[in-house]
């Protein structure tokens, strides 16, 4: 049996999906876009594997970080943080926007009459894979009746979890991207799976942190569980939400970082996105 649960943002155990169609359409549920984790040895085709089983863990592993955008859950509790944004505001989602340092996967930004006027940045972070789980993802279609183009499902190639790694680098890339938002007085949030966390918390000083959060912090933590439905449908839920700041954020690590951009930097780059496509409607 495959260790797939989830395939293009959806359950594996629907019997009555047309697997067909949405293998060959290759288009993740969640974005509504083609699924962007492709093979290294044949770009056109993508994985479309969002989470799997793995080892002893009861319920499924997040591998690909738009499965966390079920339901905009996520930005949903980040709303509180937005502590200038007043009623008439408008609401928008701009993905992508760079800073120095690197960029941030999403902002939830309040703006009125096109103008920013408030905005947190959000940052998603899933399992990152060792090996392959392909021959996972071809067992998965031949359980399902789908074609397929290889025999890989007869491989005993594994796969495993990139603990030390993923944690470590999004750690990092934190503290170098927190200093900013505390200068210009602003939240960045972390979301991740529980496991994550948990996993963080064992292996990184993590005793410091405010649990339950702080909204006057700057940088937040938000890790959500995989929380079984009936007919073998999982959905995501908050399960805990820490805070530190940009010197919390460095004794987990033990570094120090340096940061530094105007906040009018951040508000223009935010203002040229904006636009009808970007509104947050919740789903």
């Amino acid at each position: 049996m495959s260790k797939v649960v989830e395939l293009f943002g959806h359950p594996a155990i629907q019997n009555r999906m047309d697997w067909n169609t949405v293998v060959a359409d290759q288009q993740c549920a969640y974005t509504g876009r083609q699924c962007y984790k492709t093979r290294k040895s044949d770009p056109d085709t993508a994985i479309g594997s969002c989470a799997v089983m793995y080892g002893r863990e009861p319920s499924p592993v997040i591998i690909c970080p738009n499965r966390l955008l079920e339901r905009r859950q996520v930005f949903t509790d980040c709303l509180h943080l937005l502590t200038l944004h007043e009623p008439g505001n408008e609401l928008h989602i701009v993905s992508e926007v760079a800073i120095p340092g690197g960029s941030v996967d999403y902002f939830l930004v309040s703006a009125k009459d096109g103008k920013v006027k408030d905005f947190v940045g959000i940052e998603f972070q899933a399992l990152d894979t060792t090996g392959t789980v392909w021959p996972e993802r071809q067992r998965l279609l031949k359980e399902l009746g789908v074609p397929r183009a290889d025999e890989h499902e007869d491989s005993s190639k594994p796969f495993g979890m990139n603990w030390k790694m993923t944690a470590k680098t999004i750690l990092v890339q934190m503290h170098h991207k927190i200093q900013t938002f505390e200068n210009v007085h602003k939240k960045l949030v972390l979301v991740v799976q529980d496991k994550l966390l948990d996993y963080m918390g064992r292996k990184f000083r993590f005793d410091h942190l405010r649990n339950p959060a702080g909204i006057g912090d700057s940088m937040h933590l938000h890790a959500y569980r995989m929380d079984a439905q009936q007919g073998g449908v999982y959905k995501l839920a908050l399960q805990t939400r820490l805070s530190t700041d940009a010197d919390g954020i460095g004794l987990c690590l033990g570094l120090q970082a340096e940061a530094r951009i105007e906040l009018e930097q951040i508000m223009q780059s935010l203002q040229a996105k904006l636009s009808a496509s970007t509104l947050f409607a919740p789903v």
